[in-house]
């Protein structure tokens, strides 16, 4: 599975709220070929695409947006997220609209999707980048890691002073435990205080208490409560995931965030790509697929 490309089986069709915008957007996705990457195409206007490119992102408030020629496709994080860990190369997308679906927050119910529409290996060999020197970029006391490492690990610090958040670690090695697990169920997360001010803006719109963790002075307004009793973190390893996998490529390597976002996550892979003394990309024979098999336990999942 991990030797080869991958796209999916079929065409596979969803609906749902964009988290900003509040407007109702239809998904498509469909095979691609080997060596197409993820592709967002805006059905809504001419079938115009959006390569899934660091180079294409024009924006990282609040969400990561891609945008080409004045066209944006928004809230591309969490299904990029489920893509990557299901090891999916090669895939269009179809949108009806400038945001992706929010669903629950998380990236549980893509992968879902991801899962009836099946994984298909293509006969092009997969590539991997992998970490040969630590890259880092930095603002104030956030900073964003790339180092190299056997295995693709995330870890991830944050610090909010808040009650209910507080200091919050968490760290996983993506060849031996489990993305569908310990990360995909992670929602998306924000303040009561703030929502009038991002309303405001002409952002949250779409937000409810169905697809995202509200948090009040002293308690979660989600009558669920948590799914994890860190969510906060595992979701931003989760958002970490679908930003790093705008580089064009699965990682070998640890990334380290402390209290970074979106912003410094595509910083971290712009200057990762200019400094090719720092990465290498490699195929895997049978040894090496034997030592490196990230997402394994989703993949057996699908299968």
């Amino acid at each position: 599975m991990y030797k080869y490309q991958n796209t999916i089986n079929r065409v596979e069709k969803f609906t749902g709220i964009g988290l900003h915008s509040g407007k109702k957007v239809t998904v498509r996705i469909a095979p691609a070929p080997a060596d197409t990457g993820i592709i967002f195409i805006r059905e809504d206007l001419n079938n115009f695409q959006i390569e899934a490119t660091v180079s294409n992102v024009v924006d990282t408030t609040l969400c990561t947006t891609l945008g080409r020629d004045g066209i944006l496709i928004k809230t591309v994080e969490h299904f990029l997220s489920a893509v990557a860990a299901a090891g999916i190369d090669n895939l269009f997308v179809f949108v009806s609209g400038e945001e992706m679906p929010i669903m629950d927050g998380s990236s549980a119910p893509f992968l879902y999707i991801l899962k009836e529409a099946g994984i298909c290996s293509l006969n092009k060999k997969k590539k991997y980048l992998k970490i040969k020197k630590l890259i880092k970029v930095s603002c104030e006391d956030k900073s964003a890691v790339l180092e190299p490492a056997n295995d693709f690990i995330i870890s991830f610090y944050l610090d909010y002073n808040h009650q209910l958040i507080n200091k919050q670690f968490f760290s996983i090695n993506f060849s031996k435990e489990s993305y569908l697990e310990h990360i995909s169920k992670a929602r998306t997360f924000g303040f009561l205080h703030e929502v009038e001010m991002l309303r405001a803006n002409n952002l949250a719109l779409g937000g409810t208490l169905e697809n995202a963790v509200v948090i009040d002075k002293d308690k979660v307004l989600n009558k669920e409560g948590l799914r994890y009793k860190d969510e906060f973190v595992r979701h931003k390893i989760l958002d970490a995931l679908g930003d790093l996998y705008l580089i064009g490529y699965p990682i070998i390597g640890h990334y380290r965030g402390i209290k970074a976002g979106h912003a410094l996550n595509n910083r971290l892979c712009k200057k990762l790509l200019q400094h090719k003394e720092c990465w290498e990309l490699i195929e895997l024979d049978d040894t090496l697929l034997e030592k490196f098999n990230p997402f394994e336990q989703l993949q057996l999942a699908f299968c």
